[in-house]
């Protein structure tokens, strides 16, 4: 069955987005990694893991304000980003669709409850990404339906913003699965959720 994983990238005091919904402190971000000397950083890979999550990716999901960004950053003769892989928008408003993905992109008001199981049949042997925001996996986590969070620390501080979660996750402590250094300085935290 499809997992669900929220994957995104975090400042450092765990913001996805500055509170008017801009993320330049990711976009251009530059960093390095600064060892002292004599100390080694360990190993570190050379990029971020973008292309190797996606291929995993069968299905994904976000709320409306992640959407409209991507709407926003994507010219109207450019492909789909998402193109062949179900799109669910959670939305109350109606919000415009890409004449390239009609068939991909659904804009539902519904709760992820009534949805998974939509979801997991599209996404098949592969996981359901949960794109973002906070509130999205929030939900997922509430309905007990987030299995994993992959979150690429940024070493930026922003003092305020959008929030990795809009609250509390219930069911204890989550449990690392592992971690991958950057060479630019941002570290990858993977977590699994045990459902209750």
């Amino acid at each position: 069955m499809a997992k669900s994983v929220y994957y995104c990238a975090a400042s450092l005091d765990g913001y996805i987005a500055e509170s008017d919904d801009t993320i330049e402190w990711l976009t251009g971000y530059e960093g390095s990694v600064d060892a002292p000397e004599g100390l080694e950083p360990g190993p570190m890979a050379p990029g971020g893991s973008y292309e190797r999550f996606y291929e995993s990716v069968g299905a994904v999901v976000s709320g409306s304000v992640t959407y409209e960004f991507i709407l926003g950053h994507t010219p109207p003769s450019a492909e789909w980003p998402y193109r062949g892989k179900p799109y669910w928008v959670l939305s109350s408003r109606d919000l415009p669709v890409p004449d390239n993905a009609t068939e991909d992109v659904h804009v539902v008001s519904a709760r992820v409850s009534d949805l998974i199981d939509d979801m997991q049949s599209a996404a098949g042997d592969r996981d359901i990404w949960i794109v973002g925001g906070g509130n999205v996996a929030s939900q997922f986590a509430d309905a007990d339906l987030l299995d994993e969070v992959h979150v690429t620390v940024v070493p930026v501080v922003l003092g305020s913003g959008k929030p990795l979660f809009e609250g509390r996750l219930q069911g204890g402590p989550l449990k690392l699965l592992g971690t991958t250094i950057y060479g630019n300085g941002m570290v990858e935290l993977r977590y699994t959720r045990p459902r209750t």
